[in-house]
C-alpha cells in the first residue's frame, strides 16, 4: 500500500523506520516470538485483527484480507496507524498466555504516564460515539464475534489480535449524567505492546466500530 505522505507526514518517518527493520528480521524468529503463523513457502504471516483474517507478506509487508473472512477493510488495508502497530508487534512484541484477568489502562505498569491521552482518545470517544447507540453497539460487537459480558449497560469481550482480548463496557447515561465507558485489557497485553501503543489499540478498535456503524 502506498500512503499519501504529504497528507499523512506524521506517519511517514515511523512507518519507513519500522518497515526497514521488519525487512531485516528473520520471519521465523518473528513467528516464534509472537506465535503469529508464518508460511515459509508462501512467505506470509496469517494475522487476525478485529474479526478479520489477513495475510501479511515478508519482506515487502503487503497486506491482503482473506476474502471469505472480511468484515471491513479498515484496520490494516487503509489505516497507517494500524499498519505501524502491527509492525511494532512483529518487531518488539511477545506472545504470552493470559490468566483470565482484565486490567484497566491505569493498572498497566506504564498506565499513569499516558492515561490522560488514552482517556481522551479512547474512553471518551467510545462513550460519546456509542453510549447513546447501545443497540448499534451490540449489533456491531456480535458481528465482530464479541461475547456479551454482564458489566455496565452493555459490555462485550472480543479478540483484538491473535489471543489478545479487550473488553468494551458502556453506560448509556441519562438526563443527569453523560454516557461513560471503560476499556479493559487482558493481562497479556503488557507483553505485546508498550504504553504508547495501547492508545493506538483503542484508536484502531473504535475506528473499526465507527467504520462498521457507517455500513
Amino acid at each position: 500500500m502506498v500512503f499519501d505522505y504529504d497528507k499523512d507526514s506524521k506517519e511517514r518517518v515511523p512507518y519507513e523506520y519500522y518497515l526497514e527493520r521488519y525487512q531485516k528480521e528473520d520471519p521465523l524468529a518473528i513467528s516464534d516470538r509472537t506465535q503469529i503463523p508464518y508460511d515459509e513457502k508462501a512467505g506470509v504471516f496469517t494475522l487476525r485483527l478485529m474479526g478479520c483474517t489477513y495475510q501479511i507478506s515478508w519482506p515487502d509487508y503487503q497486506i491482503k484480507a482473506v476474502p471469505e473472512n472480511v468484515i471491513c477493510h479498515y484496520p490494516l488495508e487503509n489505516a497507517a496507524n494500524a499498519r505501524i502497530l502491527v509492525l511494532r508487534y512483529f518487531l518488539e512484541g511477545t506472545a504470552a498466555p493470559a490468566s483470565g484477568k482484565f486490567l484497566t489502562y491505569r493498572e498497566m505498569p506504564w498506565g499513569e504516564v499516558y492515561f490522560r491521552q488514552f482517556q481522551g482518545r479512547c474512553i471518551f470517544r467510545l462513550a460519546y460515539g456509542f453510549g447513546g447507540k447501545l443497540d448499534q453497539f451490540q449489533s456491531i460487537m456480535e458481528r465482530l464475534g464479541g461475547v456479551r459480558i454482564e458489566y455496565g449497560d452493555c459490555g462485550y469481550e472480543f479478540e483484538f489480535m491473535n489471543n489478545l482480548r479487550l473488553r468494551f463496557i458502556l453506560w448509556a447515561g441519562d438526563d443527569e449524567f453523560p454516557p461513560s465507558a471503560q476499556i479493559l485489557f487482558a493481562d497479556n497485553f503488557s507483553a505485546a505492546f508498550h504504553g504508547e501503543d495501547m492508545a493506538v489499540v483503542g484508536d484502531v478498535s473504535i475506528g473499526v466500530l465507527k467504520a462498521l456503524s457507517a455500513q
